[in-house]
């Protein structure tokens, strides 16, 4: 039985307690939150001994594994100390406010040989696993181009200063939403080597953006493009899109389907044949023992719990593969402020002895 705590009781850290709370391998031992009454009604009705301080819960209670659900402006201290004890640490998303401290953090669990897991749900969604299994198939040729796109109805109006409105906090589309799609761009192609042409776009929010769009390069001239947008209502709720282009077809998946044309080139893959096919979710997912919002949620724990009962489990989505996110959230940051290259005012057109040559134009009609 793996003992567990559980930091931060917002809407993803609750969610995540009633998820592990229920699975079979694992005993809640603590919860840990800042708002008194989340822990009192918790305490009242659970039974589970509560915290409002982590290191309080470090020193008091004997743990195996640590679940983060705080704001991202606290995971690096708060990852820092559990590892610190020998702790497995399962993190929301995403890791870390920085790249160098992301990379710090991956550099201690590895040291300690420590289990760590990163929140980046998607990975566990079936039309998106399915997606990774083609593409290491070859399925669809030599891979030149990938568009990873998030729209719903997150933000739509002005909004009062949470930690999810400032940017310093975590919060905004590219670090709270944009993290998702940037992060199966990772899994799908690898790291990318640069990006342009980044835009951070306010619709309704003061302190930062609603909107994300950019461009990632990758290595043997592999693009990609991000589209973001938590402003847009036409969306009953946040949707996310992947397509991928390669020599001989196309994928195109969101959480419902993955819809693969393949050309006559085409290896040949089981279950597939030339022009469309069509796989749904359904029948790519396999059953958790506790559905709340999606199976992908509770497979990702489960993911966790497994690989701290088993070493060889491969993992999915520890540190080491966060960073790489966290990486492209801090280069396009920086990207945005640089602005875009202005191009020089068009120069006047050289007059000839007769005049211009708008002038002489003007005169042949």
């Amino acid at each position: 039985m793996i003992r567990v705590g559980i930091v931060g009781l917002g809407k993803m850290g609750l969610s995540h307690l009633a998820m592990i709370n229920a699975h079979p391998d694992v005993s809640v031992e603590a919860v840990v939150d800042s708002t008194g009454y989340i822990l009192d009604v918790l305490g009242k009705y659970t039974g589970l001994p509560t915290f409002s301080d982590s290191e309080r819960m470090l020193d008091e209670v004997e743990l195996d594994a640590v679940l983060i659900a705080t704001p991202t402006r606290f995971h690096a201290p708060m990852v820092r100390s559990v590892l610190e004890r020998g702790i497995h640490v399962f993190c929301e998303k995403p890791l870390c406010l920085t790249s160098a401290e992301s990379v710090e953090l991956a550099a201690l669990a590895a040291e300690r040989g420590l289990v760590t897991q990163v929140g980046y749900h998607n990975r566990f969604v079936g039309a998106f696993r399915e997606v990774k299994r083609l593409l290491d198939l070859g399925a669809i040729g030599k891979v030149t181009h990938l568009q990873a796109e998030a729209y719903g109805p997150v933000v739509l109006r002005p909004k009062g200063s949470t930690w999810r409105t400032q940017r310093t906090e975590g919060g905004g589309a590219l670090y709270d939403y944009a993290a998702h799609p940037i992060d199966l761009l990772t899994w799908y192609a690898g790291a990318p080597i640069g990006v342009g042409g980044t835009v951070l776009g306010s619709v309704f929010s003061a302190d930062t953006e609603d909107e994300v769009f950019g461009t990632l390069y990758f290595e043997d001239s592999v693009s990609a493009q991000i589209s973001v947008n938590w402003s847009d209502e036409s969306f009953r709720k946040m949707t996310t899109r992947i397509t991928v282009i390669g020599t001989a077809g196309r994928i195109q998946a969101d959480r419902q389907e993955v819809q693969t044309y393949l050309r006559s080139t085409a290896p040949e893959i089981e279950g597939y044949d030339p022009g469309w096919n069509v796989r749904y979710t359904t029948e790519l997912t396999d059953p958790v023992w506790y559905y709340l919002r999606g199976e992908e949620y509770s497979a990702q724990l489960d993911h966790f719990v497994r690989r701290v009962h088993d070493r060889s489990v491969e993992p999915a989505n520890d540190f080491a593969s966060a960073v790489a996110t966290d990486r492209i959230i801090e280069m396009m940051t920086a990207d945005a402020a640089r602005g875009p290259v202005v191009l020089a005012a068009e120069a006047p057109a050289r007059p000839t002895a007769g005049g211009t040559l708008r002038q002489l134009l003007r005169r042949r009609a």
